[in-house]
């Protein structure tokens, strides 16, 4: 059975989370062949692979939404039969989107998206969309948006998609559309694992966005939805991390028929017997951090947090634990804030084997602004560490339990960006070390009981499994075969 994993923004190219998610999950199943189709922004991430692809994988394609039209540019003033033209109005102004015509349109042969985005026949839509809805509005520029809100996904469209008996998409988004194509094209079965809902996490980023303004957010929230319904609706089925995930899906039109938790999982033997403190070090109280220093991590906060405490607590001491190469900006303003505050004790250590540091800490935190299920949560339990989070995505879940989970809290839970609650979580565990291990043994029953790898593997393990039943034949047996993508190389692209 061939399996193409359909990942947006992640991996290969980033470490930790969904990425370290979906590393692990291939090379768990070695026996499995699978392809990556890897969407991100552009060219310039062409080939830049943080891990090395385990041997199971065949295939690495990879689409780039802002890329050039590389279409040649035939200057007809209309190319849409009626009925492309109607599915071209179908995705802006109904909310049944005619997706089969349209991948039909884009899959038949070289599109120009020039062409197709100047012509008469999208100009033609857009001022139907317009008239309808926003004709209080500049119509210049709400052309002008239309065209910067389709391009990527007429560029997604335009994707040769490789032929797989499972298409795994880890988000909805472009993915799903992607994943969606590949079930219509070639006949392949559609799961989706979604470990933070893709719609609300952009609708949220739009919302605070400062490069689109007032209505066109809603217009970008709403093509989001739509692109999400098209996954949603062609999915066998679709995982979450956690009940409240789950709710959000069926929120967003998923049916629930189709939905299933899927909890995360960690090697919890790998995080046992870790080095301790040294002797000279006993006497400091070290706070750990682990993820990519980006926004949505909201360093600030923890910075800032931090400050304040040890202003209250001279002994503690700060590890921010992960790479700052994804968004060098941030990552210098978060540098330069702790320069300019004159705040001693906090170290930046970059891209480490985490093992290497839990066994020292004596707390983990997490500022985040948006989460799913994070797997350093898990592995701080793991570690026997207590945690402070912010009430993001299944946090709360974690730290502080479930429905019939007696195990006690793990940790302490914080709004997002309160300066003085995280201040004071971090004191509140500072200065009492018989909590700190209540905490930390709590958690490591919580993460040993019901958040293994092997429970994680397992359920995916039996999904595979399922598919390839139901499935009529084996994509071995089908006569279209690829010979435009080399299976021992590098890479197709779109």
């Amino acid at each position: 059975m061939r399996i193409c994993i359909v990942a947006e923004g992640c991996y290969p190219y980033t470490v930790g989370g969904m990425s370290s998610w979906a590393h692990g999950l291939i090379r768990s199943f070695p026996n499995q062949e699978f392809v990556i189709l890897a969407i991100v922004a552009n060219r310039e991430l062409r080939g830049k692979f943080v891990y090395e692809m385990p041997e199971n994988v065949v295939e690495v394609h990879e689409l780039y939404l802002d890329d050039l039209d590389w279409g040649r540019r035939r200057k007809r003033k209309s190319c849409m039969t009626k009925k492309e033209y109607q599915a071209l109005r179908s995705l802006m102004l109904g909310r049944q989107v005619e997706w089969e015509a349209l991948i039909d349109y884009f899959q038949k042969k070289k599109r120009s998206l020039n062409d197709l985005l100047m012509g008469e026949d999208f100009l033609h839509a857009v001022t139907e969309f317009y008239m309808l809805h926003y004709s209080q509005f500049v119509f210049t520029d709400f052309l002008w948006t239309m065209r910067s809100i389709y391009l990527p996904l007429f560029r997604t469209l335009q994707m040769k998609v490789p032929k797989a008996d499972v298409y795994h998409c880890l988000c909805t988004g472009y993915a799903g559309v992607l994943g969606s194509m590949g079930k219509y094209i070639h006949g392949g079965r559609l799961l989706l694992s979604e470990h933070g809902i893709y719609t609300r996490e952009r609708e949220e980023e739009l919302i605070r966005s400062k490069w689109v303004k007032g209505i066109y957010k809603n217009i970008w929230i709403e093509q989001f939805r739509k692109m999400s319904r098209m996954a949603y609706d062609r999915a066998e089925l679709v995982t979450s991390l956690y009940a409240g995930a789950r709710e959000l899906q069926t929120e967003l039109d998923c049916p629930v028929e189709k939905t299933m938790v899927v909890p995360n999982g960690v090697q919890v033997e790998r995080f046992q017997d870790l080095l301790g403190k040294t002797e000279a070090e006993e006497g400091e109280i070290y706070v750990g951090a682990v993820f990519r220093v980006t926004p949505i991590k909201d360093v600030k906060t923890l910075i800032q947090a931090f400050a304040f405490a040890k202003e209250k607590e001279p002994r503690l001491k700060l590890w921010i634990m992960g790479p700052w190469d994804n968004d060098d900006g941030y990552a210098q303003e978060c540098f330069d804030m702790v320069g300019i505050m004159g705040i001693a004790d906090v170290i930046f250590t970059g891209r480490i084997d985490v093992r290497e540091y839990y066994g020292k800490m004596d707390m983990m935190i997490l500022t985040s602004i948006s989460e799913g299920q994070p797997l350093t949560i898990l592995e701080s339990f793991a570690a026997h560490k207590p945690v402070i989070a912010t009430d993001v995505g299944d946090c709360s879940g974690l730290i502080l339990g479930n429905e019939g989970d007696s195990f006690g809290e793990a940790g302490i839970i914080t709004h997002i960006m309160n300066v003085g609650e995280i201040t004071q979580a971090i004191l509140t565990l500072a200065q009492n070390r018989q909590l700190r291990l209540q905490m930390g043994e709590n958690g490591y029953q919580r993460v040993a009981a019901g958040y293994r790898m092997e429970q994680m593997l397992n359920a995916y393990g039996t999904i595979y499994r399922e598919f390839a039943e139901s499935m009529q034949k084996p994509w071995a047996d089908n006569e279209v075969e690829m010979t435009d993508h080399p299976s021992d190389g590098y890479i197709g692209e779109g």
